[in-house]
């Protein structure tokens, strides 16, 4: 049952504090010296590595004794693109993905912290419109398997375990819509994205989905040039 973990953020990022940071990004990125765009039929590879800023989204009502903020997780792997024209790609690939969420579950007599540690191996397909040179907008879908559904509580993490201890049931398949912001400068890569969970990841009545933005820097080789 999710009401014994986290079930509504009182200290958490908010969805319009999530588009100010890929909004910032943004900012970065067009700040930074463009170069040549990527000729039609170039096909690339792009190992990148970054954190996700991850929390859970719910339709339970609140339970006034749980505290949540977000996790801060590693995001890590290899991503594929392909351009078809000059202002457009489209890019696949697999990411291993930290998510979660961090608790405080108190009463009147006691306060205990608990992380939710459920991480994925996500494989992102993206539409890429450049907006500008080395400046691209990306859209698409988002399958994920779970690869680890666990829990630590106490200061030091004290305890650990399985959520399914918790009666916590993780489902395998998650899917999600990634939109964000990517930008390049010779093989440098900077990507801000926001994913929105949109399928039920616990075996509940009660709903949950994945939220989270992940921000990650990453490498660019083009591999092959019609």
């Amino acid at each position: 049952d999710l009401h014994s973990f986290p079930t509504r953020r009182s200290s958490d990022l908010s969805l319009k504090e999530m588009r100010n940071v890929i909004l910032f990004a943004s900012v970065l990125m067009l700040s930074v010296a463009t170069f040549a765009q990527p000729k039609a039929g170039t096909f690339s590879i792009k190992p990148k590595v970054g954190l996700n800023i991850a929390y859970f989204g719910e339709s339970q009502s609140i339970n006034w004794g749980t505290k949540t903020s977000s996790r801060i997780g590693l995001a890590a792997g290899l991503e594929f693109e392909y351009q078809i024209r000059e202002k457009l790609s489209l890019s696949a690939g697999a990411i291993y993905s930290q998510q979660g969420e961090n608790g405080e579950v108190s009463d009147m007599f006691y306060s205990l912290k608990m992380t939710a540690k459920t991480d994925y191996i996500n494989f992102p397909v993206l539409a890429n419109i450049y907006l500008a040179k080395g400046l691209a907008l990306k859209l698409g879908v988002q399958p994920g398997v779970n690869v680890k559904a666990g829990y630590s509580a106490g200061d030091y993490d004290d305890k650990t375990g399985s959520l399914s201890d918790l009666g916590i049931n993780i489902k395998k398949f998650d899917l999600s819509i990634p939109f964000g912001l990517s930008y390049e400068y010779d093989c440098f890569v900077i990507d801000a994205r926001y994913m929105l969970g949109v399928v039920n990841i616990v075996d509940s009545p009660d709903k949950t989905w994945n939220r989270g933005v992940q921000i990650t820097f990453g490498l660019k080789f083009n591999l092959k040039n019609k």
